[in-house]
């Protein structure tokens, strides 16, 4: 879910500082325009209940504490992939002399390298205190149904080729002055991004295969069209012209909409809730792909593991980017093999050890057996410096 690693993290922070956690309050101001909370997505009682032996939550800072402060609680943001000891030694002081303390813009905020004991701590909050309110999973849970009936198994893709991906990421896809001025207007909402060059980004693989490209790459591995696809995402750049290639490929093609039906109205005004939704029927997929790098991908591939293992694909996006410039020069065999030959390693097999190496999240190797022990990431003064904390 989009929310999980800031939760995730505000937690494990929040065990570091021996400190009581207010349930975290989500981003209205990006571009998701969701005025949702905390409470309209997770079931709150359940997170507070589930991890009360870990840290204390509660759902507002207590009165008693807000009439004795001298002024609105202090707000601060961490550098990215901070460590312990920045909480400890930065932190923690202004915590003790102001009581409260707001640690704002809290994604990616601490880092990957943990002590066995706090990734676990990670995975208890990220794949059992994080629960979707019960309308929510009961619509997930009925589209999923839904998709059973009609076929045993079938494949999730998380599509991820709306306007504001693209025009993030900087790419461009052949669609003419018109796409370049559209995603250009659409990227100023960011302040802070560098100048990209688009044929640069794209040769480096930061940019999301299209729908075609992605059907074409399931096609080659051996997806026939007879497969039940369910596609997650938000509004498609292109809309029903750039999702016309990969429904022909794939006929048996699904979205939430299209199995809602008016059992969805209640959700199109929030955007979170309808990615909690696409992320239940991920989740429950025979085979989820990926088409990007970000939050959601990663806690669904992380849980899939997590919870069992089941195969997620990640696209060589570089290579196959490459590759797809020459397509039309290729016979279909050829292109088949070499698209088989480029995704080793990234097609979500147990041991595969590129998969997600670098990121906790992704794969959460400290609370999976392992066949072979794994190495501890902390180093033995942080390991002293928590427990004392505790």
């Amino acid at each position: 879910m989009i929310f999980s690693f800031q939760i995730t993290d505000a937690v494990v922070v929040a065990w570091i500082l021996n400190a009581t956690l207010v349930v975290p309050e989500l981003d209205h101001r990006s571009f998701w325009k969701d005025d949702s909370e905390f409470s309209d997505i997770f079931d709150t009682d359940w997170f507070i209940s589930y991890l009360s032996k870990d840290v204390t939550v509660v759902k507002r800072i207590p009165y008693e504490v807000m009439i004795s402060m001298d002024k609105l609680p202090w707000t601060m943001r961490a550098p990215r992939k901070s460590m312990p000891e920045f909480y400890i030694d930065e932190v923690l002081p202004i915590l003790m002399r102001r009581r409260a303390l707001q640690l704002t813009k809290f994604d990616y905020r601490l880092t990957n390298d943990l002590d066995e004991e706090l990734q676990k701590l990670r995975c208890r909050v990220n794949f059992h205190a994080l629960r979707f309110k019960r309308p929510i999973q009961t619509l997930g849970k009925k589209l999923v149904r839904r998709l059973r009936v009609m076929s045993s198994r079938y494949v999730a893709i998380h599509l991820r080729f709306e306007p504001d991906m693209l025009a993030f990421s900087g790419c461009y896809y052949g669609g003419g002055e018109k796409e370049r001025k559209e995603l250009a207007e659409i990227r100023k909402r960011w302040d802070t991004l560098p100048d990209l060059s688009a044929e640069n980004e794209r040769t480096r693989g930061k940019c999301p295969l299209t729908p075609h490209e992605i059907g074409l790459m399931l096609r080659a591995l051996g997806f026939g069209n007879e497969t039940y696809l369910y596609v997650a995402s938000g509004e498609i750049y292109g809309g029903e012209e750039t999702l016309r290639p990969l429904r022909e490929l794939f006929p048996n093609f699904y979205t939430k909409d299209l199995l809602a039906g008016d059992d969805l109205k209640p959700f199109l005004p929030f955007s979170s809730r309808l990615a909690a939704v696409d992320f239940i029927v991920c989740d429950e997929s025979d085979v989820f792909v990926t088409n990007n790098n970000g939050n959601m991908a990663k806690v669904l591939a992380g849980r899939r593991r997590y919870m069992g293992h089941k195969r997620t694909i990640r696209p060589n996006t570089r290579k196959l980017n490459v590759l797809f410039q020459t397509r039309n020069q290729t016979g279909w065999d050829t292109f088949s093999r070499k698209v088989k030959k480029i995704q080793r390693g990234l097609m979500g097999e147990p041991d595969d050890p590129r998969h997600g190496r670098d990121d906790f999240h992704e794969m959460p190797s400290s609370c999976i057996c392992q066949r072979v022990p794994v190495n501890r990431s902390a180093t033995i003064q942080t390991r002293n410096l928590l427990s004392q904390l505790r």
